[in-house]
């Protein structure tokens, strides 16, 4: 199979909804359904536990704000990638990039298709049995779909987006207008015995909130980026502040405190049985798992375009292959398919959680020093005309930093084994960098 030459390229095909149905189907997956109770036994309280996901959700936004400036100057297929190479040189950027490609895009799709296997076994009272088949069949199948041309994977988003928004939308019109309990001022008694703090809860909260990044890793796809990049980033993350504070509020507006905290992760689906019934939570359960395949089918369109992207500047092993575009879909099918075949080996014999969870630290390191680079960027290219600019410079961008960093610290002192394996992670990429590098001056 030859490489595709120079003269096939990846279609500026997706508009401005497309891209803004890949911001928010790649950030609502299971988190705002699931983490209700978490935040909260960590929050200790409802108001603190509402201002938890507000702040997490301003400090996400701060973050887009800033990732816009870089992203509208660099509109190019790799994103994180592609703006760390720009502003620190090659070797940052294929460390950022390696990184995402070795383990966080495999694992994250893995972790997600693995939670979506065992709420389809559950949901069909199927033995344990299959939750592997189904995982794994379940990824094949959107992948299939993304190796067709971007505007079925486009169109399919849309379609999971606009779904997995009913049922947000009902949590959050019956907790308004039907909840009795006082949404602000519960206390959790049971607190004492959690050794979660505000910042715990607040941390929480942006690991849900995470994901807006990677419809980046189609800039060289969207039309007219400069403008539609910005503008699907902020809306984006907008539209889900707004949808995980009201769900939050509703749910907390329903179900007493103290209830939250016994339930646990069942705390929505005790919801929705109160509400609606038992069919109640069987229409959940359909649009918690239409909400996954959303976001699964966002984090498959993405991930294999930085696989692409490094392929194309030569940096990765087999690169000719993975380079490859169909002629008739222009769509990277073997990195598609490189990136399938990997996360189903990790469903098949890890832990994808854990995996992915080792490289939060590496992917918020690389965060922080984009968010630097917007100053950096500044002063290279003083007096010159930008696509879009950071409003409130330079308050927006330092409060995206300081978040960033309180996720490193967070982690450091919570987990300080997976840091330093995440870091030799990183680490091995340092051999392949200088090989591949040396393949090419030959």
């Amino acid at each position: 199979m030859q490489a595709a030459n120079s003269k096939t390229k990846l279609n500026r095909s997706l508009g401005f909804w497309s891209a803004l149905s890949l911001v928010v189907g790649t950030v609502i997956g299971s988190g705002i359904f699931f983490k209700q109770s978490s935040v909260l036994d960590s929050a200790g309280s409802t108001t603190n536990a509402l201002l938890a996901w507000l702040l997490g959700g301003l400090i996400t936004l701060t973050a887009g704000l800033t990732i816009a400036e870089v992203g509208a100057q660099m509109p190019h297929t790799g994103g994180l990638y592609v703006y760390m190479e720009a502003i620190y040189g090659k070797l940052w950027g294929f460390l950022s990039g390696w990184m995402q490609v070795v383990i966080y895009g495999p694992a994250i799709i893995a972790s997600i298709g693995a939670y979506l296997g065992i709420l389809l076994v559950g949901f069909f009272n199927l033995s344990s049995q299959w939750q592997a088949p189904l995982s794994i069949g379940v990824i094949v199948l959107i992948g299939i779909l993304n190796m067709f041309e971007n505007r079925w994977g486009a169109a399919f988003q849309m379609v999971t987006t606009l779904g997995k928004l009913l049922p947000i939308i009902a949590i959050i019109i019956f907790g308004l207008f039907f909840g009795n309990q006082a949404a602000f001022g519960q206390t959790l008694q049971s607190v004492s015995q959690s050794n979660g703090t505000f910042g715990v809860a607040v941390l929480a909260t942006l690991f849900a909130y995470d994901g807006w990044i990677l419809v980046a890793n189609l800039g060289g796809e969207i039309k007219e980026p400069q403008k539609m990049l910005p503008r699907a980033i902020i809306l984006g993350i907008s539209l889900v502040l707004v949808a995980y504070t009201l769900v939050t509020y509703g749910i907390l507006h329903f179900v007493p405190a103290e209830t939250i905290h016994k339930l646990g992760q069942q705390t929505t689906l005790y919801f929705a049985q109160a509400a609606f019934g038992t069919i109640g939570g069987r229409l959940l359960n359909i649009g918690i798992i239409v909400s996954m395949v959303g976001c699964l089918n966002g984090k498959i369109m993405t991930f294999p375009r930085i696989v692409y992207a490094m392929a194309d500047r030569h940096q990765l092993p087999f690169s000719k292959q993975l380079r490859y575009l169909n002629p008739k879909s222009h769509e990277p099918i073997i990195a598609t398919a490189v990136i399938l075949a990997y996360a189903s080996i990790l469903i098949l014999f890890f832990n994808p959680d854990r995996l992915s969870d080792l490289c939060i630290f590496t992917v918020y390191c690389f965060y922080v020093a984009t968010f630097i680079g917007v100053f950096l960027l500044r002063h290279r290219q003083a007096g010159q005309p930008r696509p879009f600019s950071t409003p409130w410079f330079p308050l927006t961008p330092l409060i995206a930093i300081l978040g960033a960093l309180f996720v490193i610290v967070s982690e450091i002192g919570s987990d300080l084994p997976g840091v330093l394996l995440s870091l030799l992670i990183v680490a091995l990429g340092l051999p392949v960098y200088y090989y591949q590098r040396r393949q090419t001056t030959l």
